[in-house]
């Protein structure tokens, strides 16, 4: 099911991220039945559940196209994009911001389980994320999915990016327009999956 997907994007992934990937949504289903991971359908993956998990954080990686780079992924629950997005762009650094204690214990199992090198996980609420010293002003990639695009978010986000870093939203485009005085530019807007309609990846570029 995974190839098909990938495939149908046409997107070229090597055997060994295919094989973290397919990992990835094993354990995803097999956590999800005891703890609230995603509401999509995961057990046997349906086609949204894997244009969503998978197919878009690597459309998104691929826009960006900047690998090696230290990724920060905000309020990452059930992993993705932080986790297709990383092994898309072979990460050297990812750190996981997760606020909920049981999501982060089966992040921990994922970055075990794929041997994902160079990937954290933080139980911390993304304000305090902004705060650290090894995170702020560090960050080359920012991601987020399903996290409410308020003034605090983005003023969280603009503090990990390095001048020039780059936030990636996966999103509907009208969610991921930031508000006026951030020194956020909205840089491009890409549909990343017809089929699933009203989809999209904004990529905001961080003015220094």
């Amino acid at each position: 099911m995974l190839d098909k997907r990938l495939e149908h994007f046409e997107l070229e992934v090597g055997d060994a991220a295919k094989l973290q990937l397919a990992t990835y949504l094993w354990l995803l289903a097999k956590w999800n039945r005891t703890i609230n991971l995603t509401a999509l359908v995961v057990d046997l993956p349906s086609e949204e559940a894997l244009d969503r998990l998978i197919v878009e954080p690597l459309l998104g990686a691929k826009l960006l196209n900047a690998p090696g780079h230290f990724l920060v992924d905000l309020g990452t629950g059930g992993g993705s994009p932080a986790i297709p997005f990383s092994i898309a762009t072979r990460a050297e650094r990812t750190v996981m911001v997760e606020s909920r204690a049981r999501k982060c214990a089966f992040l921990r199992e994922v970055t075990r389980e794929l041997g994902l090198n160079g990937a954290a996980v933080e139980n911390i609420r993304i304000e305090a994320a902004a705060e650290r010293a090894d995170l702020r002003g560090q960050a080359d990639v920012v991601t987020v999915r399903a996290v409410r695009a308020d003034q605090p978010f983005f003023d969280a986000a603009k503090a990990l990016l390095r001048p020039g870093g780059v936030l990636c939203w996966f999103g509907s485009a009208e969610q991921a327009e930031p508000p006026s005085g951030l020194g956020l530019a909205l840089h491009s807007i890409h549909q990343l999956t017809p089929a699933v309609p009203g989809r999209a990846a904004a990529v905001l570029t961080l003015f220094s």
